[in-house]
């Protein structure tokens, strides 16, 4: 009998083991999937970027793979990048009407649908990414994003941060603002605004076009992202001053949410979408940030004649009181843009001087 027991348990613990690694096997999960007669959801996500662009669309790649292995694969999210859809700054849009259910793209190239979204991107001498994602989650932000967001029938959520971006590739050496002047420049979001305050010429084009726009002279300088992508893309061939950063000091990108659509989800699959999300969101900064190191040191020993550089100072005091009068303004014509602004404001107050006094003290330290 002891000896029949044995048997059973060995049988037992063999079909057990021999069941979850068919299950967690990639080319057995829609087998299993069938097998327990699960209702599979099916979600349709629009994104602004190429196929397979770095970090950016890994970013969205992770989140899909995450929901689908935490759903034991009911949640399946199929992704158009822009070379199938044709329109990467139409995700407001194709999501709002139901076309898409989810997009990944950047909250500030919606200003010209609700001025309000260009606040959860990245603000001018704004926030840090760690400040901004504190602001998110514990000072307001996240509640704020959904009253602007709402009321379009979308929800959006963090979508993973750059982390301090660089002010951009100059054709011509920037000494002063008159060098500014009709300066023909690809910078989204407020600091587009800003810049055109001081004279300059913004304007918005999509990833895969900027080496062509700054080699064929439609623009003399561009702004995209830092060394963690900017290398690849080439402009340092074309244009050798490359300029330190302040129009977006923690660059936040986005997952939107078709809102009727998530509302019908179980409510399991909505909370394991958000952070589905959320976990590839914090994944991208530390992949941006790991990037972006590693390619700082190639460029400064493979491309030694790139020419690092920050404004003047009378450049930054005329773009900082630029973007005073901009944000005085906005909030004076805008009440939610007032709140949003206000919030910001006191949450940079608060985070700043506990940045200052550990990481700037800290890393001051380091160079006495």
């Amino acid at each position: 009998m002891k000896k029949i027991t044995q048997t059973l348990v060995i049988l037992m613990l063999t079909a057990f083991v021999t069941t979850t690694a068919g299950w967690f096997s990639d080319d057995n999960n829609q087998k299993q999937i069938k097998q327990q007669n699960f209702k599979v959801y099916t979600l349709k996500l629009a994104e602004t970027w190429p196929s397979n662009f770095p970090i950016f669309g890994d970013a969205v790649k992770k989140a899909v793979k995450l929901a689908f292995d935490m759903s034991n694969g009911r949640l399946v999210i199929k992704i158009d990048s822009k070379n199938k859809h044709k329109a990467p700054l139409g995700i407001f849009d194709m999501v709002k009407s139901g076309q898409y259910d989810l997009g990944h793209s950047s909250s500030y190239y919606w200003k010209g649908k609700d001025i309000n979204t260009l606040f959860f991107t990245s603000m001018p001498f704004g926030m840090t990414a760690n400040e901004q994602h504190a602001w998110f989650e514990y000072g307001g932000g996240q509640e704020l994003m959904d009253k602007v967001y709402a009321k379009h029938g979308l929800r959006s959520i963090i979508g993973g941060n750059t982390g301090n971006q660089m002010g951009g590739w100059f054709q011509e050496e920037i000494n002063s603002i008159e060098d500014l002047q009709g300066l023909k420049m690809r910078i989204p979001g407020f600091a587009g605004e800003i810049i055109a305050k001081v004279g300059a010429k913004p304007t918005n084009i999509p990833a895969g076009e900027l080496y062509t726009a700054l080699d064929r002279g439609t623009i003399n300088a561009l702004e995209w992202v830092g060394p963690s992508l900017d290398l690849r893309m080439g402009f340092h061939k074309i244009a050798p001053y490359y300029y330190t950063g302040w129009h977006e000091p923690g660059s936040e990108m986005q997952f939107l949410i078709n809102l009727k659509k998530f509302n019908a989800l179980p409510k399991d699959l909505q909370a394991i979408l958000i952070t589905s999300m959320k976990l590839a969101a914090y994944d991208m900064l530390a992949r941006s940030n790991h990037e972006s190191a590693k390619n700082w040191a190639s460029m400064k020993k493979d491309y030694p004649n790139i020419k690092i550089k920050t404004f003047p100072k009378s450049v930054f005091d005329k773009l900082r009181a630029a973007n005073k009068k901009l944000l005085t303004k906005l909030a004076a014509n805008n009440s939610l843009s007032k709140e949003i602004i206000q919030s910001q404001k006191n949450y940079l107050k608060k985070a700043r001087a506990w940045t200052a006094i550990s990481d700037q003290a800290y890393l001051n330290s380091q160079t006495q």
